[in-house]
């Protein structure tokens, strides 16, 4: 069958020489079709549809075609900054909808700001200052609509620990989490402007799930310092190092923080628990931590003469976010340190913050624009460290709490950042007495949910390698560390990916008898065995990586079909039938493991037939002129069409 040629080859086939034990359709006329060349293209034609596959997969001007030039300024600005888009058609009813789900978050974001900012070893005051001015930042540039934007406890938690074992002068690391945030948001927003964003898509699910319960159960543990007490405490985030501070600190418990401590934690979990069994009873988990710091501050306002072993928050100052542009630290020794944190983290709050912000957006059936979020989330996280700020990105709980109060637009961001304002401005000083045992219990509380033991479970029944990689996340976090733990579950992912690339799955093909299907022997119980061929198929592109492997386990597989015939006293083998439906590119390696495949086999008598290469994988045989020693009988667009057609060759003609 030549290559290039446009007709259709008719083959008359019989059923009366052959005696096989399955009966394969054949029509008294069969039509074998040609496999045809994809449409001829330039080099820079395949070069610019390759790289717009990569880095523009939504295609993002399809809405700026056909407009005049006015109206694609204005889908530009629109583009660039969607507040303009959501903004010209805001009204009233949208206006009542997002004052109360901001207002609601907003008391979710106040308490959580000073206890996440305690969580990465940063003074209390600087939480408030990260939950103002990134908020405003991506309501103008963000592309959801509930996510909802503030200091999240894995990127705290992360941030505290790396920065915390290296550096011990409370000033310098102020300067480092400024510094850390910076180039997080540098990073970040380098993916979106390059939109390499498929760049975090190497945290996988089984990875983040791992981490994320392991980064739980060490931020519960270290909380466990505020709950007992403790004043000595270990700054390290390993399970056995604070497991013992615990102990050797037995001496320094105080009852009636511990009193205070679990009484309230008790109150936060069972409004949680309200909260998940009635979700329209949302309100109840969502205002839990503020009233507990109201609470616990007249609690021990009130019995202040008697609470000497209780710690409190002390003098917060008031006033909008000071300028801290000059407490970057762009030279000197602990420069690396400041990089490696800022990527570590601004990778974490992206993948986050994108993973919330898609979730919403398909319960509401709208998309979130990754690069545009990378971007959004990029920008203010190099924003705010010039206004006080440390890492930020959308929060889980705090979108969750955004989403159920009907929130509308990215406006409910506006609305939490002016009662943010209202609070720096007005209310510090209520916040002397606030007892730091209170902020303990609103991080456990935030934190056990990342705890997520059913998904993990899940991925026992369905992936063991993607449980592996959970399993390794979890315990890398705990007894190792919070960074190494999330390398160790990336490289078992990766692992993952090449085993998948470099041993690919290859099956046998039969025949559903009184059809033309093939289907996998080992799946379909109903399948038959072809007499004189083995038709195998390759679930996988074939690459430099994988060829050598290929080529052996094909002779493998002919190997083991051939010592079956012997056994079996069948047919003799003679005919390898190659189905590449499933092979979706092919390298320079793999078409010549194809080529010394062919001149193997032809050696042992055995002829190797190909079956419908796609588009690619066609034009590249064909160019490299190997279709060429397949001959006229190699190459066919169905198995169906290149079993008829060959068998047909073996019968004598009338």
């Amino acid at each position: 069958m030549g290559v290039n040629s446009n007709r259709v080859e008719a083959f008359s086939t019989h059923q009366t020489t052959l005696t096989v034990k399955v009966s394969v359709p054949m029509p008294p006329s069969m039509e074998v079709h040609t496999v045809c060349l994809p449409p001829q293209t330039t080099t820079f034609q395949k070069l610019k549809h390759r790289v717009s596959e990569i880095f523009f997969p939504e295609d993002p001007l399809h809405r700026f075609k056909n407009q005049t030039w006015c109206t694609k300024l204005l889908l530009g600005v629109q583009f660039f900054f969607p507040i303009f888009q959501w903004g010209s058609g805001y009204n009233l009813r949208l206006f009542r909808s997002d004052l109360i789900s901001g207002l609601t978050i907003a008391s979710l974001a106040i308490p959580q700001g000073i206890s996440y900012a305690k969580l990465a070893n940063l003074p209390p005051i600087v939480g408030l200052y990260s939950s103002f001015v990134p908020p405003l930042i991506y309501s103008v540039l963000g592309s959801s609509r509930h996510l909802a934007v503030g200091p999240v406890s894995i990127a705290s938690l992360v941030m505290g620990t790396m920065l915390s074992e290296n550096v011990k002068d409370p000033i310098l690391y102020l300067k480092l989490a400024f510094t850390a945030t910076f180039f997080a948001g540098l990073f970040q927003a380098s993916l979106g402007l390059l939109r390499l964003g498929f760049v975090i898509d190497f945290l996988s699910k089984a990875t983040l799930l791992g981490f994320m319960a392991g980064a739980a159960v060490i931020v519960s543990l270290q909380q466990l310092k505020g709950l007992l007490g403790i004043v000595h405490f270990t700054g390290k985030m390993q399970l056995i190092p604070v497991i013992t501070s615990v102990l050797e600190h037995r001496n320094e418990w105080s009852w009636q923080t511990i009193i205070m401590g679990f009484g309230f934690l008790v109150f936060l979990l069972t409004t949680r628990h309200i909260s998940m069994r009635k979700p329209k009873l949302f309100w109840v988990s969502a205002a839990a931590p503020l009233t507990s710091v109201i609470l616990s501050t007249l609690l021990v306002f009130c019995i202040k003469s008697k609470a000497h072993g209780i710690s409190i928050i002390g003098h917060l100052p008031k006033g909008l976010n000071p300028p801290s542009s000059n407490m970057l630290y762009f030279d000197g020794p602990s420069l690396a340190l400041a990089i490696k944190t800022g990527i570590v983290t601004g990778i974490l709050s992206l993948t986050e913050g994108i993973a919330v912000g898609r979730t919403f957006a398909a319960l509401k059936n709208y998309q979130v624009d990754g690069n545009k979020e990378m971007m959004a989330i990029g920008f203010m996280n190099m924003a705010g460290p010039c206004t006080s700020c440390y890492v930020t990105t959308g929060s889980f709980s705090r979108s969750a709490v955004n989403y159920n109060a009907g929130a509308q637009t990215a406006f409910s961001n506006i609305i939490m950042a002016s009662a943010v304002l209202v609070t720096l401005l007005f209310l510090m000083p209520l916040f002397y007495y606030t007892p730091n045992v209170i902020l303990a219990a609103i991080i456990i509380t935030a934190v056990i949910g990342l705890i997520d033991y059913q998904a993990a479970f899940r991925l026992w029944k369905v992936d063991k390698l993607d449980f592996l990689a959970c399993l390794c996340s979890f315990f890398g976090v705990l007894f190792i560390s919070v960074p190494l733990g999330l390398a160790i579950a990336v490289g078992v992912s990766v692992l993952k990916i090449l085993l998948h690339v470099t041993r690919p799955n290859t099956m046998a093909l039969g025949n559903i008898p009184g059809t033309q299907i093939y289907q996998s022997l080992s799946r379909y119980t109903k399948a038959l065995r072809v007499p004189s061929f083995l038709i195998l198929a390759i679930e996988s592109p074939i690459y430099f990586a994988n060829a050598t492997y290929i080529q052996e386990r094909i002779l493998r597989w002919v190997r083991e079909e051939e010592e079956r015939i012997k056994a079996n006293k069948e047919c003799t083998l003679k005919s390898i039938i190659l189905d590449m439906t499933a092979v979706t590119a092919i390298d320079t390696s793999g078409i010549e493991i194809i080529g010394e495949l062919r001149k193997m086999l032809e050696k042992r008598s055995l002829q190797l037939v190909l079956v419908n290469p796609v588009g690619n994988v066609m034009a590249k045989l064909h160019q490299s002129k190997i279709l060429d020693s397949f001959g006229i009988d190699g190459l066919y667009l169905s198995v169906g069409e290149a079993v008829a057609a060959i068998s047909s060759s073996w019968k004598p003609q009338p």
